[in-house]
């Protein structure tokens, strides 16, 4: 067998469906250790090229949290249980989050995630993470890929605590459904007040593809104590150096939605958090200008009496 590293993800769907499987082999690959889908088997394959064995690319270490991030992280931390199963997203604001719960009294965390990140090694070692609670693979830290510094690729060489599957299983919506306390932690690029969130693009300019997000907010939804939170700055600014409220009336002409206002649960600022879920749409507005910029919210009502979402009828 040959061993896929961290990119079992898709790897193994690809050698299933290729005409033709070349695999170079490298000693210097972390051996990620999982199920079939980790895995090439020596009769599925036409050539074998034996590599220069270089180490793989590493990603450099993150830079520290900004204040915002350091604020949105307690906010988050803040509202998760012992015993949690948890997913984090790519970005700056989920490793801060991570590197906060590594510091925090939260105990027996679970792991069950697309992408590994350095943040779960920080956990481990802090000894947060035991998978003690999780409903299915009890025990392992579940992931699709893995990105990160060479700490985080050492760590995962070999390591039998953690289970390298592919995004069709680990993605799985019902999966993610049955563990119990499952916590998703994304960013985002801005919300509307309806609470549909854009983590793809600025208008029509494409920033990044859809990615597991959808499938683990879904998932946190559709778990017993599940919580899922969209974790983002209250404003950016723009190559003008203008101030840009990620809050917005409705999103951009041509913002892909993410996520549904349906599926959306917790959306977090620096200046607090908005509950979606079960909320009318003048509860959402509110509760989303309330943790919008300062000098942004009274643009925001103004522009929410014009789409008659806050009128006192609205309210009742």
């Amino acid at each position: 067998y040959f061993n896929l590293g961290p990119s079992a993800s898709h790897t193994y769907a690809v050698v299933q469906m290729a005409k033709k499987v070349i695999v170079e082999v490298n000693t210097s690959m972390p051996i990620c250790l999982g199920d079939r889908s980790a895995y090439v088997h020596i009769s599925d394959v036409d050539m074998i090229v034996e590599g220069d064995n270089t180490p793989i690319d590493a990603m450099p270490p993150a830079k520290p949290g900004t204040e915002v991030d350091k604020a949105v992280a307690q906010l988050v931390v803040d509202r998760i249980p012992n015993g949690a199963c948890l997913q984090l997203g790519i970005g700056g604001m989920p490793n801060a989050i991570g590197k906060m719960i590594a510091e925090s009294d939260l105990k027996d965390l679970g792991i069950h995630t697309e992408m590994y990140v350095d943040a779960f090694v920080d956990m481990a070692e802090a000894g947060k993470i035991t998978g003690a609670h999780k409903n299915i693979n009890r025990g392992l830290q579940t992931y699709a890929f893995g990105a990160g510094t060479k700490k985080m690729y050492d760590y995962l060489d070999g390591n039998p605590e953690c289970m390298s599957a592919s995004v069709d299983y680990v993605n799985n919506v019902k999966q993610i459904g049955a563990l119990d306390n499952f916590i998703s932690i994304n960013n985002a690029v801005d919300c509307d007040l309806f609470g549909q969130i854009n983590a793809e693009s600025a208008g029509t300019k494409n920033i990044s593809g859809a990615g597991g997000q959808l499938d683990f907010v879904i998932g946190a939804y559709a778990s017993k104590g599940g919580k899922s939170f969209i974790c983002m700055s209250s404003t950016f600014t723009d190559k003008q150096g203008n101030l840009i409220s990620r809050i917005r009336p409705t999103l951009a002409n041509g913002s892909i939605v993410t996520d549904t206002r349906a599926n959306a649960m917790y959306i977090v600022t620096e200046y607090g958090v908005a509950m979606m879920k079960g909320r009318t749409t003048w509860q959402r507005a509110e509760d989303l200008i309330n943790i919008a910029h300062p000098q942004f919210r009274d643009q925001l009502i103004a522009e929410a009496e014009k789409m008659h979402i806050w009128r006192r009828s609205n309210k009742r």
